[in-house]
């Protein structure tokens, strides 16, 4: 018969593949790999992500290794930016580049069809081969509408120093083939390593939510898991749930230490509520539409327990969503302590 995972066991699961559990002694490019890439729409949320998951782990480390491109920022699950490893970065692309263009046509409804973002990806692959360009530029030639859709049709990366801590937004665009030597990865590879990295980052997963977080459809990952050797267990509600089989399940007792995240951490978003990460009562102070940017949030015992803020000096300040013990009270602010020291490393 198959296992039941409760929430908890979920729980401890996605923490230790997240390097929430303990902090990793790897290289970011490494813990990318491991935990399934990083979401990266606001660059300082890059550099807390890895602290938070990475021993040691300095500021211009990453900044380095984006410079040296063994990191590459780009649009690419759900057409969000994400960050990921040089090896990933092709299989990544290819796993999603079709459904993300069906997608971009299917609900961005506006006055710019095909043949027109085909047009403008041709001329733009050109002007790219020369040197990068800034959004604005591209905006001038093209117009902000085909510049919004011209990505689901040319290959672009976000080239640092922007989109880095220090130049915050990542508005230069670099051609994808100049900046990683393509690789050559078919379409059905592709997505067998997405999933693949799905479920060693966030594991054991419904199919459901793998499609959820990779912008694939269910079809579609049936058709990859269908060619995989897998684990399968059963969430508390009797679903199926697929891993892959040397994947950690730790004990659900396993104690979980004072973690904060940053904003739009994925362990966070909608694909991963079987581990209650974010118990249910608390997303909505995390997210809604008066604040689409998300806020920052520290966990206690494997789950959300409050949110942060930084001010323009660096120091972090925390909030509870309701009153802590006094013993986790000085685990939290031994955490904010060790993260301010963080913001304000020059």
């Amino acid at each position: 018969m198959e296992r039941t995972l409760t929430w908890r066991d979920l729980n401890r699961a996605l923490l230790a593949r997240q390097s929430l559990i303990s902090r990793a002694p790897d290289d970011a490019a490494t813990v990318l790999e491991r935990m399934a890439g990083l979401q990266a729409q606001y660059a300082p949320s890059m550099y807390i992500g890895l602290w938070t998951r990475i021993e040691g782990f300095e500021r211009e480390s990453l900044t380095r290794l984006l410079e040296s491109r063994e990191v590459v920022q780009a649009t690419l699950l759900r057409a969000t930016i994400h960050l990921v490893s040089r090896s990933d970065f092709w299989p990544f692309v290819i796993a999603v580049r079709d459904a993300r263009r069906d997608w971009y046509h299917r609900v961005i409804r506006n006055n710019v069809g095909p043949a027109e973002l085909a047009e403008a990806a041709k001329g733009l692959e050109a002007l790219l081969r020369e040197r990068p360009l800034r959004r604005t530029e591209i905006d001038q030639l093209y117009g902000a509408e085909v510049r919004g859709g011209v990505g689901m049709y040319l290959d672009m990366v976000r080239v640092p120093p922007s989109g880095t801590w220090a130049r915050r937004r990542a508005d230069l665009f670099g051609l994808a083939e100049d900046w990683v030597a393509p690789t050559g990865v078919t379409v059905a590879e592709a997505r067998e390593l997405l999933v693949r990295r799905y479920l060693g980052g966030f594991g054991p997963a419904h199919r459901a939510e793998i499609a959820d977080w990779a912008g694939l459809s269910v079809t579609d990952i049936t058709k990859v898991l269908s060619t995989m050797d897998l684990r399968r267990f059963r969430d508390e509600r009797g679903r199926e749930l697929v891993d892959l089989p040397d994947q950690p399940l730790p004990d659900p007792d396993t104690p979980a230490p004072v973690r904060f995240l940053p904003t739009y951490d994925a362990t966070l978003l909608a694909h991963a509520r079987r581990t209650l990460i974010l118990p249910e009562e608390h997303r909505t102070k995390v997210f809604h539409v008066r604040m689409p940017q998300s806020i920052g949030t520290f966990l206690v015992d494997g789950q959300v327990a409050g949110t942060w803020t930084v001010n323009k000096s660096g120091v972090v300040a925390w909030e509870p969503f309701a009153k802590l013990p006094a013993s986790v009270r000085r685990q939290v602010d031994a955490e904010a302590e060790a993260l301010s020291a963080f913001h304000s490393t020059s």
